[in-house]
């Protein structure tokens, strides 16, 4: 029988993140595939919010104070007897070009997108190669792969990621702990509202997809629960790119007769 292998009954999991966007539409679905799942976030305020709706625990979490993230680990891992799963949304991007950054900008970009999935690499790492298993899944972006103006800093650290997360599964692997990465596309997210405002931008990024559409929250839901159930048992080191076929088709220009 396989029909159980995507289950997350009894598996205790953390999103940081969890509070809105993708992050919150994952805490809901981690929920519903049946783990204890404790949702963390830089906003305590909202991220109680949502666990109050959705049925989990909550707490209050900066994933670029490294203390903290390990001692919210390790309470929560002495708490329920381990850490199972742990997935970890944050972003944050200053669109603009790179001779106009400044070096404020520049250090917040490096500090969540890179820093930030480091501090939770490494503490969830400690915690589940100890105790020989456990799942991974960070955030990383298409632009970790394709460009645009005005995206420098934000494609370096996302393409980073993508180099943590292989550095860590090959790390953490012999322990029978697996890391992994989700790409999205456009989402519509808070990150993205700026985008969404500007019809022309809007319009352009949806054309882009081969769906001729955003993504929504809850479509980034089943890729990375997959990648934290058993039925990734034997995937590591990979990124999944959700991004609506994005990075798969050119779409400059469509041949005639086609």
């Amino acid at each position: 029988m396989t029909t159980n292998i995507f289950s997350l009954q009894g598996k205790t999991a953390i999103v940081i993140g969890g509070a809105s966007g993708i992050g919150e539409a994952v805490t809901r679905g981690a929920v519903d595939a049946g783990a204890r799942v404790v949702c963390l976030d830089l906003n305590a305020d909202a991220a109680a919010r949502v666990a109050e709706s959705a049925g989990c625990d909550s707490g209050a979490l900066n994933s670029c104070d490294s203390a903290a993230v390990t001692a919210a680990f390790d309470a929560v891992a002495a708490t329920y007897g381990g850490l199972d799963i742990v997935i970890c949304t944050p972003g944050v991007n200053v669109r603009k070009p790179m001779l106009q950054y400044t070096d404020e900008e520049a250090q917040k970009v490096i500090d969540v997108n890179l820093k930030g999935n480091f501090n939770v690499l490494r503490s969830a790492g400690r915690i589940m190669t100890a105790q020989r298993r456990g799942a991974i899944v960070l955030f990383s972006s298409i632009r970790a792969v394709t460009v645009e103006p005005g995206q420098g800093m934000y494609a370096a650290t996302k393409a980073g990621v993508l180099q943590l997360v292989k550095t860590a599964a090959a790390e953490f692997g012999p322990s029978g702990v697996r890391v992994n990465a989700i790409a999205p596309g456009v989402i519509e997210t808070p990150l993205t509202a700026p985008i969404k405002a500007n019809e022309g931008w809007y319009n352009a990024y949806a054309a882009k997809s081969v769906f001729n559409r955003w993504g929504r929250p809850q479509e980034l839901v089943g890729p990375t629960l997959f990648l934290a159930s058993d039925a990734a048992s034997f995937v590591t080191g990979t990124t999944i790119y959700a991004d609506g076929g994005w990075t798969a088709v050119d779409g400059r220009f469509t041949p005639p007769g086609m």
